[in-house]
């Protein structure tokens, strides 16, 4: 059975695996409920969570913002007609260039349909998505997180996620991912809001750390 949050229900939730975490339970406690955080599923949020790979979400947003304002929505067939020279322009390397444009070409020819997604197991997207150079677990993850509002989820590879569960927990840096991912597993099948409640520390320590 595929499970997904909402507004109708991430609160409710966000109560539920808190009362069995008490550093979750925390964080709620001191900062409030995490925004629920949501894109809209299509072709333009893959392209915005690929632009976000391994660089600031400010510099992922301006590449978005450039290339919108030269093509208007960002579809798979305007994105065939540019130019590596032309995403360029718009702030996109030549390697996301690639991805992107390889990304463009599946969905093109209906080797990827986004709008079935919303019938399929996590994990059966997450393989199709990974058959596009340049998507990793992270990207699907993200994508699977914010966009499908999957309730399971847990993007190990995400840096930001990682470190609030490290600084939550008391763990040592060093800790390894399959030591986060056994941790996470007591989440389960809520690791998503796991996940939010997560980053809305980790954010939260970022302002109070600021202003210090």
């Amino acid at each position: 059975m595929i499970q997904t949050f909402g507004a109708e229900n991430f609160q409710l939730l966000c109560d539920r695996i808190a009362g069995s975490d008490p550093e979750l339970r925390q964080v709620i406690a001191r900062y409030g409920y995490p925004p629920l955080w949501s894109r809209p599923a299509g072709f333009q949020t893959l392209v915005h969570i690929i632009l976000e790979q391994q660089v600031s979400l400010a510099s992922a947003q301006a590449a978005l913002d450039k290339l919108k304002g030269k093509i208007g929505t960002v579809t798979p067939e305007k994105i065939l007609l540019l130019s590596e020279a032309e995403l360029k322009t718009c702030y996109f390397s030549r390697q996301k260039a690639n991805y992107v444009k390889l990304l463009a070409g599946a969905i093109h020819s209906g080797k990827i349909v986004l709008e079935q997604f919303c019938y399929r197991p996590d994990d059966r997207i997450r393989k199709q998505l990974k058959e596009i150079k340049g998507i990793g677990d992270w990207t699907a993850d993200i994508y699977l997180l914010m966009a499908l509002q999957r309730t399971d989820i847990f993007p190990i590879g995400d840096l930001a996620m990682v470190s609030s569960l490290k600084k939550l927990k008391h763990l040592p840096v060093k800790t390894s991912p399959t030591t986060l991912l056994e941790m996470a597993s007591g989440w389960r099948p809520y690791r998503s809001i796991a996940t939010m409640i997560l980053w809305h520390h980790y954010l939260e320590e970022r302002k109070i750390s600021r202003k210090q």
